[in-house]
């Protein structure tokens, strides 16, 4: 959104500087551009100057899909302000493309009159067959509507860095930062934290430090000097709660949540699982923290990641495991296994595209059936959902205080969205964490492996304990006693035990909150990554007037004792979701009320203007008045 603009001395000419509250820039390209690296960095910059950010990485689902094809382009999306952002973005503002691929699978998503910046190196004849285009787009006309800026980066990149002593092709993979110098330099960021983040990448390399360092200054100084651009562009800070902040991906959120957790409790972390898109970073993160206690299990599958979880857990550690769909599949007797013997076990389950291998590096909210429903016979597990990056940090440690408290697995659902992205988190007071009262028995207690307390928990005794001794294992035990038991009135007992213990985790969770007014016409609920759609969605709405509010779940199961009670309030409850229905079906059973489905199984997040016009478009129909 332009605010302002001003007129001021740049180099080599007077250029208008564009005073923008927010922008939208993606960079794409091959997956061996380092589009990743220059749209984090782009990000971290624009978080350490002050901004709010949202980012959306987009990688391709192919491991080596054929260069110059549309199928290998990777993107990295950055949305910047200088007020609070809770999306990546609608549209874009600007797109750098480094091939003919890249523009073609992204072009879509720009605004008309966009920036364009293009690597015109790269559109070749050769190239362009690849993307399938007839005729080559920069020349055609068929790019009219957009600011287009056909730049040599090949050629500028090698000039900048023909001193570093490189081979050509180790110079070629410098162009990113080349890019990301231009963009820097349109956009008024700076270039010190990138150069010092390179020298600290590639120490004892210094001639690839100084390469990269050399090209991120040529596309910058370029900018500055070069009379092609009219005007450059300005984002102001974001007034932010004061603190100390650092940019956070979901799934590096999770890893700090589980430390923190286990710091808290005084327990060591550990974390068993078996590699997955998009949950390994999880994994990655952890093993770089050993000094904390942590211990991590590259299991040789899924089921000995969720066995030896509860291995851990058994023997008193705070034990979690991470996976995504397919994972949770060959999870589910393992689960079963963990909810028979009651004993605290996290399981992270970061949503990608299914079925099957599906869309293994897109994102949906597909899984919450399978949290919920998907073990066999009776088997209540306690479900939470993460509403941002920054959330799955609390919504992890929440989760680690339920499992030990109640004594049950706790499921936590992420996604692809929410793993992979990032925004400024501030760092929490460490008091500010929950505590966790862990007791166990000691030598001469008086116990029995079944007897429960006031919240039907059991008690949580370590083995090896003199005096404590007891059977444990997946078959039925006796009530209090915890012999093998086939007894069919001991086992319908059993059943009603654990599922009136995690019944009553509803006591324990803050209820249900709206956005808005607390009863109208349109309730928008949401759960996990959809919140910050949901939430700017509506209160553009209720700007323009209309009797709209908002509410989203992090608790799914069980859902907070207020959630009935709410939603009758609101004369409809619509509810986006990245799947065909699935709390839109469970809030029917649960609240006996029929709510509006607004669904998308795209491997992309919803934008803000989707679900407007789906509110504007309730309104106009006469269905929420």
């Amino acid at each position: 959104m332009v605010v302002a603009t001003k007129t001021t001395d740049s180099g080599a000419e007077s250029k208008r500087v564009i005073e923008l509250e927010e922008t939208t820039v993606r960079f794409c390209g091959d997956s061996g551009d380092g589009m990743q690296l220059a749209g984090t960095q782009m990000g971290n910059t624009s978080a350490a100057f002050g901004n709010d950010i949202s980012t959306l990485p987009d990688y391709p689902a192919e491991i080596r899909a054929p260069a110059g094809s549309v199928a290998g382009v990777s993107g990295f999306q950055v949305h910047f302000g200088s007020q609070k952002l809770r999306t990546p973005g609608d549209q874009l503002n600007a797109l750098v493309a480094m091939n003919p691929a890249a523009l073609k699978a992204n072009l879509a998503d720009l605004e008309s009159g966009g920036v364009v910046v293009v690597n015109g190196d790269a559109f070749t004849k050769n190239n362009l067959g690849k993307a399938g285009y007839e005729s080559n787009p920069l020349e055609d006309g068929s790019l009219n509507g957009y600011q287009v800026f056909r730049i040599p980066m090949d050629t500028l990149n090698a000039e900048a860095c023909k001193d570093s002593g490189l081979s050509v092709r180790a110079i070629g993979r410098c162009k990113n930062f080349y890019a990301l110098g231009l963009v820097y330099w349109l956009y008024g960021r700076s270039m010190e934290p990138t150069l010092r983040w390179i020298e600290r990448k590639f120490a004892g390399k210094q001639d690839v430090a100084d390469a990269n360092a050399q090209a991120l200054r040529g596309g910058y100084y370029f900018g500055e000097t070069t009379e092609i651009f009219p005007v450059r562009y300005q984002v102001a800070p974001a007034k932010l709660t004061p603190g100390t902040y650092r940019s956070v991906s979901g799934n590096e959120a999770v890893a700090l949540g589980m430390i923190a957790a286990a710091q808290r409790a005084g327990k060591p972390l550990f974390y068993g699982t078996y590699p997955i898109t998009p949950a390994s970073e999880i994994l990655h993160e952890l093993a770089r923290h050993k000094d904390m206690d942590v211990r991590t299990f590259q299991a040789e599958d899924e089921i000995a990641a969720i066995t030896s979880t509860i291995g851990a857990a058994f023997c008193g550690a705070m034990s979690a495991t991470g996976t995504s769909g397919p994972g949770m599949a060959l999870k589910a007797e393992g689960i079963g296994l963990a909810v028979m013997t009651e004993l605290p076990v996290v399981i992270v389950n970061v949503q990608r595209g299914g079925p099957s291998t599906g869309l293994p590096t897109k994102t949906e909210q597909g899984d919450l059936n399978q949290a919920i429903f998907g073990r066999n016979s009776e088997a209540p597990v306690c479900v939470l959902a993460a509403a941002s990056p920054g959330d799955c940090f609390a919504m992890t440690v929440e989760a680690f205080r339920i499992a030990t408290e109640y004594m049950t697995p706790v499921i936590v659902l992420s996604d692809g969205y929410l793993a992979q992205g990032a925004e400024p988190w501030r760092i929490p007071d460490i008091d500010s964490l929950p505590k966790f009262d862990i007791r166990h028995p000691k030598p001469g207690d008086a116990f029995h492996p079944y007897e429960r307390d006031e919240k039907l928990v059991r008690k949580w005794a370590l083995p090896g304990t003199p005096g404590l001794e007891h059977r444990i294992g997946g078959i039925e035990k006796k009530d209090v006693t915890g012999e093998v038991c086939y007894d069919p009135i001991n086992h319908e007992v059993m059943v009603n035990l654990r599922q009136q213990k995690v019944d009553r985790i509803a006591e324990t969770i803050p209820d249900l909150s709206v956005t808005g007014d607390e009863s109208g016409d349109l309730l928008v609920l949401g759960w996990g990554s959809t919140y910050g759609a949901i939430t700017t969605a509506v209160e553009h709405m209720r700007k323009k007037g209309l009797d709209v509010s908002s509410a989203h779940l992090r608790y799914l199961y069980p859902m907070p004792k207020n959630t009935t009670d709410l939603l009758k309030r609101f004369r409809r409850v619509l509810i986006p979701e990245l799947n065909l229905g699935q709390l839109m079906h469970h809030i029917r059973d649960i609240c006996q009320i029929e709510p509006i489905g607004l669904n998308k199984v795209q491997g992309k997040p919803f934008m803000v203007r989707e679900i407007e016009a789906t509110i504007e478009e309730l309104f106009s129909n006469g269905k929420a008045s």
